[in-house]
């Protein structure tokens, strides 16, 4: 008895301990930033006033890439198992060469580790910016994670007769 009290005090420790390690205050840490509700509206007009179209298609909207000579290709939304979160869309505009998908860590969509996506930061504002971010959540479409499939290693009664 005294083994398994042990045990769980333990396990209540460790957890404590991730617990308060998971709240730090870190000055550099993005807790706590949350810009205003975006227009996704909006956001759609600014993808195409600030030319995200020249090397982004939005995944089944073929109509934000009319009249425009494509660069590159890096495909925005569709169907996915993850849905990026707000903070990594965000992330992913201000500064794109943070995470890079291990897609497009090669030429014409990076060099040397940093993307080629052009920088915005002296020009978008913090609506656009906010807009935009709307307007790219809305692209995703969750898709439920199947899985594997498993044959199984027992036989099934029909096949044994049994």
């Amino acid at each position: 008895m005294a083994y398994r009290t042990a045990i769980h005090g333990a396990v209540l420790l460790c957890l404590a301990g991730l617990f308060m390690a998971g709240c730090g205050q870190d000055p550099k840490s993005g807790r706590g930033l949350v810009l205003p509700e975006g227009d996704p509206q909006a956001g759609e007009e600014a993808f195409v006033r600030l030319h995200c179209n020249d090397c982004h298609q939005v995944a089944g909207r073929e109509d934000l890439r009319t009249r425009v000579e494509p660069l590159m290709t890096v495909t925005i939304g569709g169907k996915t198992t993850r849905i990026s979160t707000y903070g990594e869309l965000v992330t992913s505009v201000i500064n794109p060469s943070h995470k890079i998908s291990r897609y497009y860590r090669t030429a014409p969509y990076s060099k040397e580790g940093v993307s080629e996506m052009r920088n915005y930061n002296e020009i978008l504002t913090v609506a656009q910016l906010s807009d935009l971010v709307a307007f790219l959540q809305d692209q995703y479409e969750l898709e439920a994670y199947a899985g594997p499939s498993y044959i199984s290693y027992y036989p099934s009664e029909k096949a044994t007769g049994k």
